[in-house]
């Protein structure tokens, strides 16, 4: 039997990984008392169920929760059962704007702000975040990539160690991304812009793709970048970073920054260790994509 305990910051999509663990096969129970796991595991253990999988939705919400928490952790694993737990984190900008959009009160706001809900409760997670076996960033997930991370870990087994990896193209003159963790230019690279069959498209279309891949310097500038990120991240793993954002840009983030920024996704896709996904910040601004 697996358990896997889904908690983390009120607002980061527990609901909807619930949900999601339930579809993969899971026996999905939201919001437990935590003085009744233990019973539960034993019922689950006794034949009550013929679930092999277990997600148990345990968050601030349970008043016991900081104070048994831990505790009830550790003695699931002591009894040897295979139970992980499961975080689910965000920013506080994300938090607030989905609390601003569903119009609901923070569990620990207490009649004040959000944000001082959601700082009370980062505080009191600080130390159950540390202890977790996975931790998904979910700030800037869809729902598909949310899915896609869990059953990379919960389904497919990969040795994932709590690091999500953006790659994202961006435009200069629309300024550099405020969450970019590691900043590329690649406005040394040949612009298509300057041609008027291409300056329509972006780097996702091949006329455009194999013109900047045509250049030396652009061949020899994605070597050169995918070994410096191959080598950084298992050191931010190891530094416990949860998230990297890697962003790429050109002048409108258009064509270059999209065309390397692809590429790289293609160089580190596959690895295990690490979530990825792909993002292009700009690539729409300019309104004439074709």
């Amino acid at each position: 039997m697996r358990i896997v305990i889904v908690t983390g910051m009120s607002g980061a999509g527990k609901t909807t990984a619930l949900k999601m663990l339930e579809d993969m096969g899971f026996y999905c129970v939201d919001n437990l008392p935590i003085r009744l796991i233990e019973k539960f595991v034993e019922l689950i253990q006794a034949g009550g169920t013929e679930a092999k999988d277990v997600a148990l939705g345990i968050d601030i919400r349970n008043p016991e929760f900081i104070g048994l928490m831990s505790e009830v952790i550790t003695q699931l694993k002591q009894e040897e059962i295979d139970c992980k737990v499961l975080f689910l984190e965000a920013s506080d900008e994300c938090l607030i704007k989905r609390y601003k959009e569903t119009r609901r009160s923070h569990p620990l706001s207490q009649g004040q702000r959000v944000e001082v809900g959601i700082a009370k409760e980062r505080k009191l997670m600080a130390e159950l975040l540390s202890k977790s076996d996975y931790v998904i960033n979910t700030s800037q997930l869809l729902t598909r990539e949310l899915k896609a991370q869990l059953e990379d870990i919960l389904l497919k087994g990969f040795d994932y160690k709590n690091l999500f990896v953006t790659v994202l193209s961006f435009g200069f003159k629309y300024g550099i991304p405020t969450d970019a963790d590691l900043v590329f230019d690649v406005r040394f690279l040949p612009n298509p812009y300057y041609f008027e069959n291409m300056r329509p498209l972006t780097g996702n279309d091949a006329p455009v793709r194999d013109y900047v891949m045509s250049s030396d310097t652009a061949k020899v500038f994605l070597e050169k970048l995918t070994d410096m990120v191959t080598f950084l991240i298992p050191h931010y793993i190891d530094e416990g970073k949860s998230q990297l954002v890697i962003a790429i840009g050109c002048t409108g983030g258009k064509h270059r920054s999209v065309t390397i920024a692809n590429a790289l996704y293609e160089k580190l896709k596959g690895k295990e260790g690490y979530g990825l996904r792909l993002d292009h910040k700009d690539i729409e601004k300019d309104g004439r994509r074709k």
